[in-house]
């Protein structure tokens, strides 16, 4: 096997990133990359590792360069943990920008990719670095590599979850790449978990009524933006390849598969190819969840049998783990991509005045919570903000809480989100409730499981009463001219850290 070389990149700003490898030299390059070098047991003590690590200031994504166990296996497997995790650096640095931007530039910014689409670029099998190592029929066997178990009462060994899974439409044919969790379920063979009203069960149910099997592909090791835009709600009639096309402002390299008609991540590290059989089922779960909890009790998946097995040499296998914030993989990015699709869903649907929206990491991975900043123009300005972005696509899965604040309040400030709460709504004029919404099978507050995927979500008025907007009360705040000068005095004064970041000001000093 020959000696593996990672591809260097100029910058994290220059170029686009192509693949895990270019990602990883420019974390390094802000000094948020950790190897281990000793052999680490895969089972927990990963995952463990990974979960403290998140909860550290800078929070460093960490490489174990062996696995216990799998030292001489020959394949020297890697096996990455907290990729972007509550990093606000390496969120940007995915998404193609400085990794010195704030959060509400960020979005905006994301905001404005989301609507470029560029779709994926083909190329020949002998152009793609995945197709360095293929195994096929009695050759796969998962058992060889370090697949591990991320918590104690997880039902079996979860690769990835699954970074992308790519399926095609039955009906339109196109590709859709989407996140789910995968069970390893022997040597050739993976469980597949999917919500209800996700794109590829959908995909599936259609292929099964019809008893047709259908075609799945899975790579477990890809830049990250895959698993971030992987995971959000598009237009069932565009790939996601597209999405992901645009944000880099470079098509994706894809090649088509060995034993599928599927096109795969070039650049992916390992990848499995396969076939769902019609109603092919087996049990799968539990697994700790996005939620902080695990997810329903063991229950039947569609069972993927693999019939092609590819990686690179010495590959990167890349894990998500889905815990408590800040600890969840998803939370930091889900903060952003979450955030600018909403945003996008109101400039489609032409609502003024917005000036933020922030689905915050700490809810639930980025799906629990959205607010919404913005300037109330006319009488129902919020309450109509409120209850688009309780159903728009982007927002309408699982968010519990809508929250809507004025311009003056950051709401990528959850003080200030509290403070606007506190001082400006009053519950029983400004609290609706919304039942039997669109939610998930993974909600631990809805019990007994058989209640589940329906939900509900409470749409919670922090602005001025809109009534009274002009007599409301005069909120404190500083001058501008004051601020600038105390800024400019910061560091001459001895004062710590850097001066906070401030939007409004008194308008009338």
């Amino acid at each position: 096997m020959s000696e593996d070389t990672p591809i260097k990149t100029t910058s994290a700003q220059n170029e686009p990133i192509q693949d895990l490898r270019q990602w990883l030299d420019a974390v390094a390059e802000i000094d948020e990359l950790v190897k281990v070098s000793e052999p680490v047991s895969r089972d927990q003590e990963m995952s463990a590792i990974g979960y403290l690590l998140a909860k550290q200031q800078p929070s460093p994504t960490v490489m174990f360069e062996k696995a216990i166990g799998f030292e001489d296996d020959g394949i020297g497997a890697r096996l990455l943990w907290n990729l972007a995790g509550p990093s606000l650096k390496r969120i940007a640095i995915t998404l193609g920008e400085s990794p010195d931007m704030n959060t509400t530039d960020l979005i905006k910014k994301v905001k404005g990719k989301l609507m470029q689409r560029i779709p994926p670029r083909e190329v020949g099998a002998e152009e793609a670095p995945v197709f360095e190592n293929t195994l096929t029929g009695d050759d796969i066997d998962l058992d060889k590599f370090p697949i591990p178990m991320h918590w104690p009462l997880d039902g079996g060994r979860y690769p990835g979850t699954a970074d992308c899974v790519i399926t095609r439409d039955p009906d339109s044919g196109y590709l859709n790449v989407g996140t789910y969790r995968m069970m390893q379920q022997g040597k050739r063979e993976a469980g597949l978990y999917l919500s209800p009203g996700k794109d590829a069960r959908l995909h599936i149910e259609r292929a099964w009524e019809r008893g047709e099997s259908i075609e799945v592909a899975a790579a477990w090791g890809v830049d990250p933006i895959f698993m971030l835009v992987g995971s959000q709600g598009f237009p069932k009639n565009i790939s996601e390849y597209e999405f992901i096309g645009g944000i880099r402002d470079q098509a994706v390299s894809v090649v088509k598969g060995k034993t599928t008609d599927l096109l795969i991540p070039a650049n992916a590290e390992l990848v499995i190819e396969g076939v769902l059989e019609p109603g092919s089922m087996k049990g799968e779960g539990p697994f700790g969840e996005f939620t902080g909890y695990y997810g329903r009790p063991e229950g039947e998946a569609p069972l993927v049998k693999i019939t092609a097995l590819h990686h690179r040499n010495q590959p990167i296998m890349t894990n998500a783990l889905m815990a408590d914030y800040p600890s969840c993989e998803q939370s930091g990015f889900f903060a952003i991509i979450r955030s600018a699709r909403v945003w996008n869903d109101f400039d489609k649907l032409g609502i003024p005045g917005i000036e933020g929206v922030y689905c915050h990491p700490a809810a639930a991975g980025g799906w629990g919570m959205t607010v919404i900043s913005l300037e109330q123009r006319y009488a129902g300005h919020a309450a109509q903000a409120l209850a688009l972005a309780a159903q728009v696509p982007g927002g309408a899965y699982y968010t519990k809480w809508i929250i809507a604040v004025d311009e003056d309040v950051d709401p990528c400030d959850m003080d200030q989100v509290l403070w606007a709460m506190a001082s400006r709504s009053n519950p029983i004029d400004d609290i609706d409730i919304l039942r039997n919404t669109w939610s998930t099978q993974l909600d631990p507050a809805q019990y007994p499981p058989e209640n589940r995927p329906y939900g509900s979500k409470a749409l919670i008025n922090a602005c001025k009463d809109h009534k009274n907007l002009k007599n409301f009360s005069k909120r404190t705040m500083l001058s501008k001219e004051i601020y600038d000068k105390v800024s400019a005095d910061w560091e001459r004064l001895g004062l710590p850290g850097d001066v906070p970041n401030i939007r409004h000001f008194e308008k009338d000093v």
